[in-house]
């Protein structure tokens, strides 16, 4: 296994490293997603009726004694599906991104590297999983809607055509870009501390086994800084799904300007924390069985690698 950058690969193994990138994104964030499918059940209803459900403790009694212990799961196919495709292109054209902004903006910072490179991806990644989280949020908060994925697809499109689907694209934008602006900067900074300052040694030097301990201290700091970053945006999209609020500016109204910062702040952090610790450590695991180093660059490795360049 050759020990060099992440970037390198790209340009030598061209879509072949991208597209496993995509395929560990989607693996990754579909199964982790799939599996707190009861937690984001006890989210989306305590942001859609917060006087019924008040804490996380009531929700969880009341859905259990109303609905069944069957309730915690609905929507999992559309989190699955939704989600797992949401994290092919995340992932998948971040990395893909980071090699051409790299390559154009060679003397800048790297932070704009990051911010650029994660929030071209975002998009592509958001207009795929729009409709999923349409149909997702629905059969979540209201048991009557529909059953699953495909009952939920037709409703929706039966009721109100494509776009119905896309009624929150506009707030599922302004949660998602900046969560996953902050997520991947946050984590690559994360890393270039974690090995410059704490473990003094270059990655190659370290086992595969300590490089994905990086990866997952370095994951959890993303995702608790994004979790908050995001999360008025998060309430917004469960408002506008559910018919709580017909537009943006009724949402925020409705909702409040406090309340959309602490509405369901606690749960996320619960939930976002470890999904995307798990997301980073099952991707990276997929890019090392796949021949290729972890996630993260290191500022001292790149500036040798680019003194190497300029010598030869």
């Amino acid at each position: 296994m050759t020990n060099v950058g992440d970037e390198d690969y790209a340009a030598r193994v061209g879509t072949g490293y991208f597209s496993l990138c995509a395929i560990g994104g989607m693996l990754s964030a579909g199964t982790t997603h799939l599996a707190i499918t009861p937690l984001d059940v006890l989210k989306v209803n305590m942001q859609v009726n917060p006087i019924k459900y008040k804490s996380i403790a009531s929700c969880f009694t009341i859905l259990l004694r109303e609905q069944g212990p069957s309730a915690f799961w609905r929507g999992w196919t559309t989190k699955f599906i939704g989600y797992g495709v949401q994290g092919g292109f995340r992932f998948g054209l971040y990395e893909y991104f980071k090699t051409l902004y790299s390559n154009v903006l060679v003397d800048c910072n790297r932070t704009p590297v990051f911010f650029l490179s994660s929030a071209s991806a975002e998009v592509f990644a958001n207009v795929a999983l729009c409709p999923f989280e349409a149909v997702k949020v629905r059969v979540q908060a209201q048991p009557h809607f529909a059953k699953g994925l495909l009952d939920g697809f037709q409703k929706t499109y039966t009721s109100e055509g494509v776009l119905g689907f896309y009624r929150g694209l506009v707030p599922l934008l302004g949660r998602n870009l900046p969560f996953s602006m902050v997520m991947f900067s946050t984590f690559e900074h994360s890393v270039d501390f974690l090995y410059r300052n704490l473990i003094q040694r270059r990655k190659d030097e370290c086992s595969k086994v300590q490089q994905l301990g990086v990866t997952c201290l370095a994951g959890y700091a993303a995702g608790s800084v994004g979790s908050f970053i995001s999360n008025p945006a998060d309430n917004i999209v469960a408002s506008t799904y559910t018919k709580k609020a017909d537009s943006l500016i009724l949402a925020i109204k409705k909702i409040g300007l406090f309340n959309l910062f602490t509405r369901s702040l606690s749960i996320r952090i619960l939930l976002v924390g470890p999904v995307v610790t798990l997301q980073w450590l099952f991707y990276d695991t997929i890019k090392v069985f796949g021949g290729f180093s972890t996630s993260g660059q290191v500022v001292s490795e790149i500036a040798e690698r680019s003194a190497a360049q300029v010598q030869d």
